[in-house]
C-alpha cells in the first residue's frame, strides 16, 4: 500500500469511533497489517479479527504454545463490535439466570452466572497480563428507576437473582442515584469500564508477538473442514474458527445464524470532575435505566459521557454498510434521553457519532460450538454483552479445540444451536417490529403506568 493510501486508510478507521479515534496518540496504531499473499498453511485458522477470535488464539497458546494460528481479517483488528462497543466489561448474558434455569435447570444456570461474574476480573487480569493499558477500572452498574413500573420490575429483579444465591444484586433508594426522576435503581459490582479499542487492539499487539500471524485486508469467502478459502489465497489447517458476531451474516454458512442488529453511540466533550460528583458517577461506574429501548453510558478515563442505544433499524438481506453506522435520528434520540437522565449536563457538545452491528441469535442466547467431526468451532449472538462474554468464549474455544473436558466445556452455552432466522421479508418484518414495539412500550407505560402488554406480547422475539 502506497503511503498516502495508507494515510487515508488510516484515517478512516480513526473515524470508526470515539474509541478508534483516541486509542493511541499516533494514527499508526490502526495501520492495516499485511495480507495473505498467495496460499498458506496453519494449524489453526480464526477467521474474524475480533476479541472473540482474539482471545481463542490468546488461549489457546497457553495449552500449544507452538500451535501455528494465523487470524484472518477483513479490514483491521477490532474494526467491528469489538472496538466500537459501550465499553461494558459486565457479568451481564443475554439470557437472565431464570431463563437459563428454565431452559437448562438451575444448576446449570448458577454456573454459567458464576463463569460470567468470574470474567469480569478474568478479563483485567488478562489485559494487565499482556501489559494493555485499556483504562479497566471495576465500579460496577447503576440501572436507574425512573417510574414507579421501572422501580417494580428493578425490584423484582434483586428478587430473582437473590433466588440462585450468586448475586450480590442490590436495590439502591433515591437518596444514592442521581438521575433525573430516579425513585432508586439496582447496583450490580459485576462490571469493569474499560476501552475497548485499547484492548483489542493491544490484545493483537501481544498476540503477534507471541508468533501468531494476523492477516487483514484478507476476507473468508467460505469455510470448510481443513480449509478456508480468502480473496487472497486458500489456507490448509487442521481446525477453523468462525468468529464474526454481526458480520457472520456475511458468510454463506452462517447467513441466517444471526441477525446484525445496530447499535448506536454518541461521546460528549470532556466535563469537570465537580459535575461527575454532582452526578455520582466515580470512575469505573457505568449506567442505565429500565426502558425497554435499551440504553446504556459510561464515563470514560478522559471524563466524557460515551453513551449508546438501540433504535436503529435492521436493513433487508442482513445487509451491512458503512452508511448504516450513522442515523441522526437515532444520535438526536441518544443526546435528548442523555440530558433527559441528566439535566445537569446542560448543552454540552457531542464531539463523536458512531455505531455498527451486533449479532442477534434468533432466541438471543449465546453460544460456543466445536463438532470434532468437522473440526469447526463458532461463538457469538451476544446481543451486545460481549465484552467479557467474548473472553468466557475463547477461554471455552481453546479448551474445545484441545478436546479438554472441564467446567466451562460444559456450561449450558457450549453446544447450544438456535434456530435460524426466518427468510426474508420476514426476518425484516420481524426485527423491525420489535424495534418499534420497544419504542411503543416506554409509552404505553408511562401512558398508563402499568406494565406494558405490548412489552410482554413481543417478549418471545426479543429474548425475553
Amino acid at each position: 500500500m502506497q503511503r498516502a493510501d495508507r494515510e487515508v486508510a488510516m484515517s478512516s478507521y480513526r473515524e470508526l469511533s470515539y474509541w478508534h479515534g483516541s486509542v493511541g496518540a499516533s494514527g499508526d496504531a490502526l495501520e492495516q497489517r499485511p495480507g495473505l499473499d498467495g496460499d498458506a498453511d496453519a494449524d489453526v485458522v480464526i477467521v474474524g479479527g475480533g476479541l472473540t477470535g482474539l482471545w481463542t488464539a490468546w488461549y489457546l497458546l497457553e495449552a500449544e504454545p507452538d500451535a501455528r494460528i494465523l487470524v484472518i481479517e477483513k479490514e483491521i483488528a477490532g474494526f467491528g463490535a469489538s472496538g466500537r462497543n459501550g465499553g461494558w466489561c459486565s457479568a451481564l448474558f443475554p439470557r437472565s439466570t431464570a431463563s437459563l434455569a428454565k431452559a437448562h435447570g438451575r444448576d446449570a444456570a448458577i454456573a454459567m452466572r458464576r463463569a460470567m461474574i468470574d470474567t469480569v476480573d478474568e478479563v483485567g487480569r488478562a489485559a494487565a497480563t499482556a501489559g494493555i493499558d485499556c483504562d479497566y477500572l471495576r465500579g460496577g452498574t447503576v440501572v436507574y428507576a425512573r417510574s414507579e413500573v421501572q422501580e417494580r420490575a428493578a425490584r423484582a429483579d434483586v428478587a430473582e437473582t437473590a433466588e440462585y444465591g450468586v448475586d450480590t444484586l442490590a436495590w439502591w433508594g433515591p437518596d444514592r442515584v442521581r438521575a433525573a426522576g430516579a425513585r432508586g435503581g439496582t447496583f450490580d459490582p459485576n462490571c469493569a469500564r474499560l476501552h475497548p479499542a485499547k484492548l483489542v487492539r493491544g490484545l493483537a499487539r501481544s498476540l503477534e508477538q507471541r508468533g501468531v500471524r494476523i492477516a487483514e485486508g484478507t476476507t473468508a469467502t467460505r469455510v470448510e473442514t481443513g480449509r478456508v478459502e480468502t480473496d487472497r489465497g486458500v489456507v490448509r489447517c487442521d481446525r477453523v474458527v468462525i468468529a464474526l458476531e454481526g458480520y457472520g451474516a456475511q458468510l454463506p454458512q452462517t447467513h441466517r445464524r444471526v441477525l446484525p442488529l445496530y447499535s448506536l453511540m454518541i461521546a460528549t466533550e470532556p466535563l469537570p470532575d465537580e459535575l461527575w460528583d454532582e452526578l455520582d458517577l466515580p470512575h469505573g461506574r457505568t449506567f442505565s435505566d429500565y426502558r425497554h429501548l435499551i440504553v446504556y453510558g459510561q464515563r470514560t478515563a478522559d471524563n466524557r459521557f460515551a453513551f449508546g442505544g438501540r433504535g436503529a433499524r435492521y436493513h433487508l438481506g442482513s445487509a451491512i454498510k458503512p452508511e448504516f453506522d450513522r442515523a441522526e435520528r437515532v444520535f438526536a434520540h441518544l443526546r435528548r434521553t442523555l440530558g433527559e437522565l441528566f439535566p445537569a449536563i446542560g448543552d454540552v457538545a457531542v464531539t463523536h457519532r458512531w455505531g455498527g452491528p451486533l449479532g442477534v441469535p434468533r432466541d438471543w442466547h449465546a453460544a460456543v460450538r466445536y463438532d470434532p467431526a468437522t473440526r469447526i468451532g463458532t461463538a457469538g449472538g451476544y446481543v451486545g454483552d460481549g465484552l467479557s462474554t467474548t473472553n468466557l468464549a475463547g477461554r471455552t474455544l481453546a479448551q474445545l479445540l484441545t478436546g479438554a473436558d472441564t467446567e466451562l466445556t460444559r456450561l449450558p452455552w457450549v453446544g447450544h444451536r438456535s434456530r435460524d432466522w426466518e427468510p426474508e421479508p420476514l426476518r425484516f418484518a420481524g426485527a423491525n417490529a420489535g424495534l418499534l414495539a420497544m419504542t411503543a412500550a416506554d409509552l404505553e407505560e408511562r401512558v398508563t403506568h402499568r406494565p406494558s402488554l405490548v412489552a410482554r406480547a413481543m417478549g418471545p422475539l426479543v429474548g425475553h
